[in-house]
């Protein structure tokens, strides 16, 4: 059951109320005392964002210098009211611009979205794309105005409850384009001894439309369902014996489709399918856990001489293409605090002892693919007169850019877009892979 909000409250620091709006008549006008009074003063802020007081739920959360309360009085979904606050806020940002705390200032404008979101205390249409197209901070044009009207008024009804309310009609283009970036974050942790205790690869595909009409987009990606379909609808063996199906397969986890997606058509024949927003948009998110393709190898050795001496050699391979490349790599290597002096010896770049944060800092703006360098590095201690303490050394951390290689292998098998006018369409793919938390262990 989605959340029945029966108020919403802006609030300062102080408890003050900035605006306020009720839903529903089953809660009286002083919750905002109670709220102010059980929870902010005593504070309690910090410990949980959902309290019960007098038979009804506070919801809360802080934003800037400002704190959204929800006040519901039954049992609702709190996971659904904490959505609504984030893509609230979100709206918010994007209809009126600036910090949040400026947008309370434009309280008539804030008003009216206020009305449009929320409606008996059941969430609404949150989309700025579709807000926007009727509440508007302008002057209204008359319609006995003699100035002629640049675009057609949309179609309020299709637009917040067709089935395309993403996207509205009429937009025209004179270069069609869609830009698809399939972006991806590595997630490593090797131990002291080389196991690798954590892998994992979080990415997204992101894409950037620019296209005239309604266009109906399918994009074909190499994972394991939509292979596999086809193999169903094409002669599995060819001539020869040869599978029909090359390359390398992967099975996507966790997936999230953007809205625009259409589900039914993915169970079904197993492509994704959907109609665009226009602009910028997150089409899919995914994690992969088997089968992760590391684009560099470190491997750290750290040697203490007597109590004032420390050799650290760091040899760092890239496994990637040869044709490829890597930018903006940046290795830190953890040192103990007591460190006085250091020299280096790098086969590329440079690096630098950064006593801010305790580590050698070692960048390299372009590292090749199939390639490998080494860092040696002599650190003079200070002598300290406590007794020598066993501890864990903080584990190295790495930086990194590569374009054009994923380390999930996942790659676009086509992307087809269709238009009822039969326009041309220029398709740009883009690949990108960063480091998330990559850390070897010394």
């Amino acid at each position: 059951m989605p959340v029945a909000a029966s108020a919403i409250y802006f609030l300062n620091l102080r408890g003050d109320v900035l605006i306020n709006r009720l839903y529903r008549d089953d809660v009286g006008g002083n919750m905002v005392d109670a709220f102010r009074m059980h929870i902010m003063q005593t504070k309690e802020l910090g410990t949980c964002s959902v309290r019960q007081i007098g038979g009804c739920s506070f919801l809360y959360m802080r934003i800037s210098n400002v704190y959204i309360v929800i006040v519901v009085s039954s049992n609702a979904n709190m996971a659904c009211a904490f959505k609504f606050v984030v893509e609230a806020v979100n709206l918010f940002k994007s209809y009126f611009g600036g910090a949040f705390v400026t947008i309370l200032f434009l309280y008539m404008s804030f008003w009216t979205v206020c009305n449009k979101i929320m409606d008996f205390g059941y969430p609404q249409n949150l989309s700025p794309e579709i807000l926007k197209l009727y509440i508007t901070q302008g002057g209204v044009c008359s319609p006995f105005s003699s100035k002629p009207v640049d675009k057609p008024v949309p179609n309020a009804t299709l637009q917040v409850t067709g089935a395309v309310g993403w996207r509205r009609e009429g937009l025209v283009y004179k270069k069609n384009e869609v830009f698809l970036d399939v972006v991806e974050s590595v997630n490593l942790l090797i131990s002291s001894k080389g196991s690798v205790l954590r892998c994992d690869v979080t990415g997204k595909i992101l894409m950037k439309c620019f296209l005239s009409g309604m266009p109906d987009l399918k994009l074909g990606l190499n994972d394991k369902i939509g292979l596999e379909k086809d193999s169903r609808l094409k002669p599995v063996l060819q001539k020869g014996g040869a599978s029909d199906i090359s390359g390398k397969t992967i099975e996507l986890d966790d997936v999230m489709f953007h809205q625009c997606v259409n589900l039914t058509r993915f169970n079904s024949e197993k492509t994704v399918s959907f109609v665009p927003p226009d602009g910028e948009f997150d089409l899919i998110k995914y994690r992969i856990t088997e089968g992760v393709n590391l684009p560099f190898r470190v491997l750290p050795t750290i040697k203490e001489l007597g109590r004032t001496r420390m050799e650290v050699n760091v040899k760092v391979k890239s496994v990637f293409g040869a044709k490829m490349f890597a930018l903006g790599v940046v290795i830190k290597i953890p040192v103990p605090k007591q460190t006085a002096k250091t020299s280096f010896q790098v086969t590329s770049e440079r690096a630098k002892y950064d006593p801010a944060i305790d580590c050698l800092v070692w960048k390299i703006r372009k590292f090749p693919g199939q390639t490998e360098t080494t860092l040696s590095a002599e650190l003079e201690l200070i002598s300290t007169m406590g007794e020598k303490k066993s501890s864990t050394r903080p584990p190295i951390q790495m930086e990194f850019q590569v374009p054009m290689f994923t380390a999930s292998g996942l790659r676009v098998r086509f992307l087809k877009v269709w238009e009822k006018s039969g326009y041309n369409t220029v398709e740009w793919v883009r690949y990108i892979t960063k480091a998330g938390s990559y850390e070897i262990r010394c």
